[in-house]
Parts: C-alpha cells; sequence; structure tokens
C-alpha cells in the first residue's frame, strides 16, 4: 500500500478531479490523505465534500509516495503558495511521484518545477506553465517520468490510473 497526499482547495476544489483520482487510488490498495490549507470539511465547486486530513503545514513529503495537486476554481488561491512550493520542491528533490491536474500545475510552474518537462493543464494556465519552462501540450494527459499532469475534469480517471501506474 502506497500513501499518497492529495492537495485540495478548501473552497472551491474540483470535484471529479479529486473524487475520480481518489477513487482509482483507494481501489488499488492505496492511502488517499487529504490535504488543505485548514482542517474540516472542505467544499468543492460543485456538491463535493471532503473531510481534511492534515493541514499543509503538517505535511513532511517523505512520508509519501505521491503527492497531487486538484484543482478547480479554489486551487490558486489557496495551493499556489510558497508553503505548497515548497512542500513539492521537496517531493521533487525526493523522487516522489507528483500529480498536477486542470489550473493546479500553475503551481508547479511557480515552484520552478516545470522547467523542460512536457506538461498540460486547463488552457486558461498554459501561458504560466510556459513562462515556467514548461512545454505545454494541451493534451489531456502527460507523464513526463514521475510528473503527471493532466488538462481538466475530463480526463480525471485517465489521471487516477496514471497515478496508480506511476505507484507500481
Amino acid at each position: 500500500m502506497k500513501k499518497i497526499a492529495m492537495f485540495i482547495a478548501f473552497q472551491g476544489f474540483r470535484d471529479e478531479e479529486y473524487t475520480e483520482p481518489k477513487k482509482i487510488l483507494e481501489a488499488a490498495g492505496h492511502k488517499v490523505v487529504t490535504v488543505s490549507t485548514a482542517k474540516g470539511e472542505a467544499r468543492g465547486k460543485f456538491r463535493a465534500t471532503a473531510q481534511v486530513d492534515k493541514t499543509v503545514g503538517e505535511v513532511n513529503p517523505a512520508d509519501y509516495d505521491a503527492l497531487a495537486l486538484v484543482g478547480g476554481p479554489g486551487a490558486l488561491e489557496h495551493l499556489d503558495t510558497p508553503q505548497v512550493h515548497a512542500i513539492f520542491k521537496k517531493a521533487a528533490e525526493l523522487g516522489k511521484v507528483i500529480g498536477s491536474i486542470c489550473i493546479s500545475p500553475v503551481a508547479l510552474a511557480h515552484a520552478g518545477l516545470l522547467k523542460g518537462r512536457t506538461v498540460t493543464c486547463w488552457p486558461d494556465g498554459a501561458a504560466e506553465v510556459e513562462k515556467g519552462g514548461g512545454k505545454y501540450t494541451g493534451a489531456d494527459l502527460e507523464i513526463d517520468g514521475k510528473l503527471i499532469t493532466a488538462s481538466g475534469p475530463v480526463p480525471a480517471k485517465k489521471y487516477g490510473a496514471a497515478l496508480v501506474e506511476a505507484l507500481k
């Protein structure tokens, strides 16, 4: 069993970008730890809610096999922060699997983690990804070594399956 930290906005995460990969990872026997900026019940863009297991400040990337950022309208406001950037930089240094979906690859770009990497994201984030040195493709899903990115809610299941595959 592997351990995955899924980072969501406390308000406004994209429902299926959290629920679909989480279901797929858990069905494969992995433990998903839900991380946000506050404890309690996080709310998705539509109707989903999620119990937050840990706050951002409680996460040590060494304790996880993979770390993933969920998109949605609240993602950049809640997750594009120096504290989250530092966690993902450390995760990359440790050789962890890193996942990012929808607009959230912008946070990885701002953390300096996309230089020379092949990446996809929600089209609104393409300019920031490219500014951060990423090669934006616009595809549904991109796998570049241990970096897995997806463009939004439509490929959420494919993204979840790619995370499972990367954890093998």
